[in-house]
């Protein structure tokens, strides 16, 4: 899918990475110091996840960084947990698949809805995290869910 227009009202109320600092190592990612968690409701919910990011580091031809978008039941995240959509940014070499262009700054749109694989089941809470590696990952972001 392509957008034209990469527009999107952000409520504060659907962000799940705020500014912080820069991130170095696997983490789930925080809104104002804490894990962020967002309460979709019970309902389908067809939106997109936005991701502006501000710094990345690629120089060493060899840092990927999975920005995964995680769905549960359960509000702990103890059950019922799948991953929603994939977002995956960083130099071309350690990605793989014959790409030739590195992921730099710039925003990034991944539509996502809160159902997988036509089992019916509603994850109604969602969280972000970075899986990162590489020589020296480093990457600084913000990120928000924006409805379709």
């Amino acid at each position: 899918m392509v957008y034209k227009n990469q527009d999107f009202l952000q409520d504060k109320n659907l962000r799940l990475k705020d500014s912080g600092s820069a991130v170095t190592s696997d983490a789930a990612a925080t809104v104002d110091g804490s894990t962020a968690t967002l309460d979709l409701g019970a309902a389908y919910f067809e939106g997109n996840l936005v991701v502006d990011v501000s710094a990345i580091d690629v120089a060493s031809n060899d840092e990927i960084y999975l920005l995964k978008l995680i769905g549960s039941n359960s509000s702990s995240f103890a059950s019922g947990i799948a991953v929603l959509g994939c977002l995956a940014l960083g130099d071309t070499v350690g990605l793989g698949a014959g790409a030739d262009v590195d992921n730099g700054t710039g925003r990034y749109v991944m539509p996502f809805h809160n159902e997988k694989g036509g089992t019916g089941t509603i994850y109604r809470y969602l969280r972000l995290y970075a899986d990162v590696g590489g020589n020296s990952p480093s990457i600084t972001y913000t990120a928000f869910v924006a409805k379709s």
